[in-house]
């Protein structure tokens, strides 16, 4: 008897993996699409993301972790900071950093780990996907100025209310954290805060400017932007380069080796941006990984970072691919059960949207033309605004890698409140303008 009290979760998940594969329902059209179009997701991703976005976001991740103080991190978002200070650095961060749920991800976890408290962490979570300015002026010109202006009230006051909650939530674990803070030392300080503000920038804006997503209009400063970003991309390159040898001990051969080699591949595919920005990845990578000083411990430092967190994303976009498919694509989930689950504005239509929202995925953008889909089909203004705010921030990738830095728990508590509050929201948008 003490046998089988030992072993019964084993033989129950034998069990339930054999039976999976005994009823796999392989060679019915709907399964087989849907794993095909679980496949092309991720080749999507690792095509569009992975070199765009994760990696520089892995390098600031890891630079935050090695050059930025505990000290300076605490101090404007620890758990004993001015709470105004730090809920309003958390979302003036993510507003200005523009990326989507995954991007956000490594920099949650280095700011995290190095002594933000747990409610200003959070708001940066959620802010940075959510209140992005060109997605907001994308909602408003396409779905309406109404839609618009509620979605970047909506995304602002929710950063701050989520992250606090979560703090009061878990505020014992806070105070312990805090007076563990307090018992801590002063960190050495090699650079100025100047030197390390404009090497951080460089690469935020490498970040944003080379996943600047294309605007609908070809006219204004949005696509003016747009068709310059390489340039702009290359220009922020050229400075962290610089910034690299004169502060961080780069050989200045190495960084004008990188640039000749970049400049050639953009001289000589002018039409595929991403080779030669890949080239500049792969001898950033280079001679960091190979250096025994402070670049070593940084390129370590965002590696930990990417083993963390890629493999969970990519499993993340598989699962994601395979229920709900790409845009315009199915999955195992019929599309006509979402459309005809989020019409008019009740709460079970807000609350489903919600739901729906935090595990679908959505890269940069991408939510308006989805949304517009799906307000053409039935969809109520309340529930829109419901997937609008809970969306972009959450996605069943995101929870994943969020669980492996906080926890069920906390994990569970975060993607709660973000689908409960996006559901008040929506529900009380949809009152008035439906």
């Amino acid at each position: 008897m003490s046998y089988w009290k030992q072993e019964w979760k084993s033989f129950l998940t034998i069990t339930i993996v054999f039976l999976i594969c005994y009823y796999l329902p392989v060679g019915t059209p709907r399964f087989d699409n849907a794993i095909l179009e679980a496949f092309h997701l991720v080749k999507w991703y690792a095509q569009e993301h992975v070199l765009l976005c994760l990696i520089p976001a892995f390098f600031i991740a890891g630079a935050i972790g090695v050059f930025v103080s505990q000290a300076s991190v605490m101090k404007y978002l620890g758990a004993k900071a001015n709470k105004v200070l730090a809920y309003g650095v958390a979302a003036v961060s993510g507003t200005i950093l523009a990326v989507c749920s995954c991007t956000i991800l490594p920099l949650f976890s280095g700011i995290y780990k190095m002594g933000a408290g747990l409610g200003p962490a959070c708001a940066f979570l959620y802010s940075g996907p959510a209140i992005n300015v060109l997605a907001i002026v994308l909602t408003a010109r396409i779905l309406g100025p109404e839609l618009g202006i509620a979605r970047a009230a909506g995304a602002i006051f929710l950063s701050v209310i989520i992250g606090y909650s979560m703090h009061l939530l878990f505020r014992k674990e806070e105070e312990a954290k805090a007076a563990a803070q307090m018992m801590m030392p002063e960190p050495e300080v090699k650079r100025a805060l100047w030197q390390d503000t404009l090497y951080f920038a460089s690469m935020v804006f490498i970040l944003v400017f080379a996943n600047w997503g294309k605007p609908q209009s070809p006219e204004g400063i949005w696509a003016s932007i747009y068709s310059a970003k390489w340039v702009i991309t290359s220009g922020f390159a050229i400075l962290l380069g610089v910034l690299l040898v004169a502060w961080f001990e780069l050989k200045a051969w190495k960084a004008i080796l990188t640039g000749a080699v970049v400049a050639t591949l953009g001289y000589m595919y002018p039409s595929q941006p991403l080779v030669a920005f890949t080239a500049g990845t792969l001898g950033l990578t280079i001679f960091t990984s190979t250096d025994e000083g402070e670049l070593g411990e940084w390129f370590s430092s965002s590696y930990d970072f990417a083993k963390q967190i890629l493999p969970l994303l990519l499993f993340g976009v598989l699962i994601a691919g395979t229920l709900l498919g790409r845009v315009g694509y199915e999955g195992l989930i019929p599309s006509e059960w979402i459309s005809s689950a989020v019409g008019g504005n009740s709460l079970l239509s807000n609350l489903l949207a919600s739901f729906i929202g935090a595990f679908m995925y959505f890269a940069t953008l991408t939510e308006v033309p989805i949304l517009q889909g799906l307000i053409g089909s039935g969809m109520g203004k309340g529930p829109a605004l419901a997937l609008l705010l809970a969306g972009p921030a959450l996605s069943l990738p995101n929870m994943l890698v969020i669980r492996s830095v906080l926890g069920n728990k906390k994990t569970f508590a975060f993607v709660s409140l973000v689908i409960i509050f996006s559901t008040i929201f929506g529900v009380i948008f949809g009152t008035f303008f439906s």
